[in-house]
């Protein structure tokens, strides 16, 4: 996938404008919209639209089997794969587990991880312990975590001859991820960290300094950008020129 590819993504959930530019009004047109930015970031690379897709969504009260999260439908996990087909896109399954366990979330969704475009992101952001509520406090995951669920992946592309597929996490600061460096290469995926610091172009800039230092080698780096949050008090959404300034310059862009 790398270095042939620089991946823009956008994230949503249909119909739910505050998570995402991909709830807000007609998903084709958002996805035209995101094509036009993709090309934005080519800088000698092909640019691959990215669908990122909350698939599972953390909440601040308990759901009938308390593990404060909720699942999106087949249904739409279909439509949404469709578009990606239609444009030539990956699909990303985004889940922020609440108190679930994020091998159980990757094993619901293992019929569509047996799908060639179809990759999985976590925010470990929202997964929380079984006394604590997501929102309230930043949830955290352990690298050893990490590693057990990047393996089982690894194990659906061998067992189903897929190509490689994407295995990304999301940070926000330093203590949502412990003990990085258990996460391990595996075969048939390719590693990425979201760095989602919010704020202006120095706070965002910082906070990727910060957590690039905390990075293996071998796990590539993504940028998360806000629409809102990183635009309040004025303060203008950070261009691509400045997003490829970065350094190391990140393989993903992702809008929310």
């Amino acid at each position: 996938m790398f270095p042939r590819y620089r991946l823009v993504g956008y994230a949503g959930y249909p119909g739910a404008a505050a998570l995402g530019r991909l709830g807000i009004g007609d998903l084709g047109e958002r996805m035209t919209e995101l094509e036009q930015l993709a090309v934005q970031y080519a800088a000698g690379r092909e640019p691959l639209p990215v669908m990122e897709l909350i698939a599972a969504t953390a909440h601040n009260r308990p759901q009938a089997d308390n593990t404060y999260r909720t699942r999106v439908g087949d249904d739409v996990i279909a439509t949404w794969l469709a578009m990606a087909r239609e444009r030539r896109a990956l699909l990303l399954l985004n889940i922020q587990p609440g108190r679930a366990k994020f091998l159980d979330e990757v094993k619901h969704l293992e019929k569509w991880l047996k799908e060639p475009d179809v990759g999985i992101a976590l925010d470990p952001e929202w997964a929380v312990g079984p006394d604590q509520v997501p929102g309230r406090q930043f949830g955290t995951v352990p690298g050893t975590e990490l590693n057990e669920v990047a393996a089982y992946v690894s194990g659906i592309v061998a067992a189903h001859d897929l190509p490689e597929k994407v295995f990304l996490y999301h940070q926000l600061h330093p203590q949502i991820v412990t003990g990085e460096r258990a996460l391990k290469e595996h075969p048939g995926i390719v590693l990425i960290k979201s760095v989602d610091g919010i704020g202006s172009k120095n706070l965002k800039t910082a906070t990727y300094n910060q957590l690039v230092k905390l990075t293996p080698a071998y796990v590539h780096l993504g940028f998360k950008l806000f629409y809102e949050e990183d635009t309040r008090k004025d303060q203008p959404l950070m261009t691509p020129e400045e997003v490829l300034a970065l350094d190391p310059q990140p393989v993903y862009v992702l809008y929310e």
